[in-house]
């Protein structure tokens, strides 16, 4: 089955030019409307600037009235500049997809969302982009992941994945690491339209450099398709001496013709003329035309002529084989009294001005939220084009059923990251119906996170077919076979990248109604560099698991480049998300499978797993003989933490271990039960995070368990503790208020450097005489 989207063919008779221009009149006017009420008719109470984007949002009204009213099918996606989300409010309500009464809540609680939000908006928002740069290349993960399901469930072939940004947002890093992907020319769904208003918060921009924009995306392999003038200015330019105005508006700088744009009418003439070269041209060009005409033609750039528009929406649909990116010119509060100022960002109209433009826009200050006549020639295109958009909506899926556990024993040493591939490897074995929704991905590490088993087995997915030259090599351990039908999915080195596809792949259950099990692998060091768009994709709906690893100075011989210090701060701090530390085989099996059946389904909860390369001796952990002490050691595990050894009433200190460091722990106790004739209380944590929400909730600060706090430190067993962890010490510190106790804190604080693992945990302060100290002076 191909999995290649098909675009229906365009209608290419488009609605009258003025009746798009109707359209275009309300839907600026509402947007305008939108923050005009939020900051100068509802009460604010505060003193706080409530704000928004009148003047970016003016820019964009244009590019989509045309794309809205003129080109968009149902199965189309588009993700809409953070400024311009009051356009996309107005739209739909023209749509009949927003009740009017959230037209007067835009930044208000439970209202209209600052930017536009799928998960917190009331009206359809396909994608959530708030983050600068994020939301426009989510329309490239969001295509992928479509392929995917689309191939592998019986979820239909979408249609077009859109973005509309502004040119400031190629500033951003994330835009580049996802255009040089080997994966993103073959996606011919793909089209951008970059808002060229070429202002930034602050300025003009006084170099842009256009054509270098274009040919880096020519040289990504996109098409590139740009849409400079409007028909006005083309006319003149058409005209005797025509080509002399061209040459002179080509040739301004940005600022010039941003001032150009604010002179009063009769001055424009003037400023044409004002160039070196050919006066004469251009004063015969634009003679027979008047002040005003000439005022009105000057601004006609393309991002404000919806033929233009279509023609390039329409040839971006012809190219199948490649993604496409429109630069349409406009103007920064275009037709606002704002238009083209430098400072116009953030302005808001005055209530004068909002007055004056009421009229100019055809609308009535005394009843601003005013849709069309239903019977008039908008009001029917609105409602066509609300029938055309139309989508029939796929329940959200309710998971996907996931067993407990597995059928294998942990002995002998093993790491979780071995542990971790022979478990989805086990998986495939054990519960082929749930192993089929999984899919991993991996930027460019996939053998060195050990899912080289695992690949094997389900193959690599791919946009077509590809040979493996390698497939007759012995000495090739990881089969690398691409066909469309492939569970996992390969990127380039960028972790930026990884996470943006993990969001999208994991947000299939409520898009497509059909839940994916997604899985990423990354360097733990490295999820600091993809904090901002794996922190988004959550706050966007996607729901995944990423497993870092190796972790913290564990990874000894790597160094401190390698080394990760406060991944395990980051996991506790993220919201939508559990932070998992298994420390061995059969705590990550339980914890693993358990973070599977929480996703794909409302409610539901991505996982960060810390994982390393260490070998430990799972004998070190003992499972219970007893069948209802053994489940009791799975809820415990799930719920946070465990008791590893229970010193009796005479212990003087608890010793709380995490992951990779546990070996360090137990030795650390039995030193001391050998030097002081008592053995200390041993904790071994699965799940900081899950303890520290309920240690908020026992303490009324929020809602949820707390019963795993009295299983791990009952209060006849309360000592000092000592915690240690490979990450900073601080993460832990939260474990002094269970009991309002002493407590001194173990970890990492400063940046590593290569070692032999044994010299490194000393040099930390991780071996097990630095932990006896720590626990005699904490006692003494």
């Amino acid at each position: 089955m191909s999995t290649t989207p098909r675009r229906a063919p365009a209608d290419l008779s488009a609605p009258p030019e003025e009746l798009l221009q109707a359209v275009e009149r309300r839907v600026l006017w509402l947007a305008t409307s939108i923050v005009h009420h939020a900051n100068k008719v509802r009460e604010n109470t505060s003193g706080v600037k409530v704000g928004g984007h009148q003047a970016s949002s003016a820019s964009m009204v244009s590019i989509m009235t045309a794309l809205w009213f003129a080109h968009l099918r149902a199965p189309d996606r588009v993700s809409v500049k953070p400024h311009a989300s009051p356009v996309l409010h107005a739209i739909n309500y023209l749509l009949g997809e927003l009740d009017p009464k959230y037209l007067t809540t835009l930044r208000e609680l439970g209202g209209l969302q600052s930017y536009p939000s799928r998960t917190k908006d009331p009206d359809p928002v396909d994608f959530s982009t708030g983050s600068v740069g994020i939301g426009a290349t989510a329309t490239i993960w969001s295509a992928l992941a479509h392929r995917y399901v689309a191939g592998h469930t019986d979820v239909p072939v979408g249609g077009r994945q859109i973005a509309l940004l502004g040119d400031a947002e190629l500033d951003e890093g994330a835009i580049w690491e996802a255009l040089v992907d080997p994966v993103v020319p073959s996606l011919g769904e793909v089209m951008w339209v970059v808002d060229l208003n070429r202002q930034s918060l602050d300025r003009v921009v006084p170099a842009m450099a256009i054509q270098r924009l274009q040919g880096m995306f020519a040289a990504a392999g996109w098409q590139v398709l740009t849409v400079k003038y409007g028909r006005r200015l083309e006319e003149l330019f058409a005209a005797p001496g025509g080509e002399a105005v061209r040459a002179r508006i080509d040739r301004m700088p940005n600022e010039e013709y941003q001032r150009m744009l604010r002179a009063p009418a009769a001055e424009v003439r003037e400023r044409l003329l004002a160039g070196r070269t050919g006066k004469r041209d251009i004063a015969k060009a634009i003679k027979e035309y008047d002040d005003d005409r000439l005022h009105r033609t000057v601004r006609n750039l393309g991002g404000h002529d919806h033929a233009a528009l279509l023609d390039a929406y329409r040839a971006a649909d012809q190219a199948t084989d490649q993604p496409s990116v429109v630069f349409a010119y406009t103007v920064k509060g275009w037709s606002l009294p704002t238009e083209g100022h430098p400072s116009n960002h953030s302005a808001l109209l005055s209530a004068k001005e909002y007055d004056a433009l009421a009229p100019t826009l055809g609308a009535d200050t005394q009843d601003p939220w005013a849709a069309f006549d239903p019977d008039s020639d908008e009001g029917q295109l609105c409602a066509e084009t609300a029938r055309t958009l139309h989508r029939a909506k796929r329940p959200p899926a309710a998971g996907v059923g996931v067993p407990e556990a597995l059928d294998r024993a942990h002995v002998g040493e093993t790491s979780t990251q071995q542990a971790l591939g022979r478990l989805l490897t086990d998986l495939a074995h054990a519960a082929p119906d749930t192993a089929k929704r999984i899919v991993t991905v991996s930027p460019d590490v996939a053998s060195s996170t050990n899912l080289g088993g695992w690949i094997n087995r389900v193959g690599i997915w791919s946009v077509g077919e590809r040979i493996d030259w390698f497939a007759d090599d012995r000495q090739t351990l990881v089969k690398w076979r691409e066909h469309q039908h492939g569970q996992h999915m390969e990127l380039g080195i960028a972790e930026v990248n990884l996470v943006g596809l993990l969001s999208e792949l994991g947000a299939t259950w409520s898009r497509d109604g059909a839940a994916l099990l997604p899985i990423g692998t990354i360097y733990d060091p490295f999820v600091a560099r993809a904090l901002e768009p794996w922190s988004f994709g959550m706050y966007a709906g996607g729901q995944s698991i990423l497993i870092g690893t190796p972790s913290g100075v564990t990874l000894a011989p790597e160094g401190g480049a390698h080394q990760s210090i406060n991944t395990p701060s980051i996991g506790i701090e993220q919201p939508e998300c559990i932070a998992w530390e298994p420390a061995f085989g059969q705590d990550l099996e339980w914890t693993f499978l358990h973070a599977l059946s929480r996703l794909g389904q409302t409610g539901g909860t991505s996982s960060y797993f810390r994982l390393t390369t260490r070998p430990i001796d799972q004998a070190l952990s003992p499972l219970p003989t007893d069948a209802e002490a053994l489940a009791q050691r799975r809820a415990d595990v799930l719920a946070g933490g465990y008791r590893l050894a229970d010193g009796g009433p005479g212990a003087q200190v608890t010793l709380v271990g995490v992951g990779a460091v546990m070996p360090e722990v137990l030795e650390a106790a039995r030193i001391i039960e050998q030097d002081t004739g008592y053995a200390p209380h041993v904790v071994c944590l699965t799940s900081p995070d899950l303890v520290f929400r309920a240690t908020q909730a026992r303490r009324g600060l929020t809602e949820g368990p707390s019963d795993i706090l009295a299983r791990l430190f009952p209060e006849d067993r309360l000592t000092p503790i000592v915690t240690v962890m490979d990450g900073h010490p601080h993460t832990l510190s939260f474990l002094g208020v269970t009991g309002r106790i002493p407590i001194t804190n173990v970890g990492v604080e400063r940046f590593g450097q290569a070692g032999s693992l044994e010299d490194v945990y000393a040099h930390h302060g991780l071996d097990p005489e630095s932990i006896v100290g720590a626990a005699l002076d904490l006692v003494t």
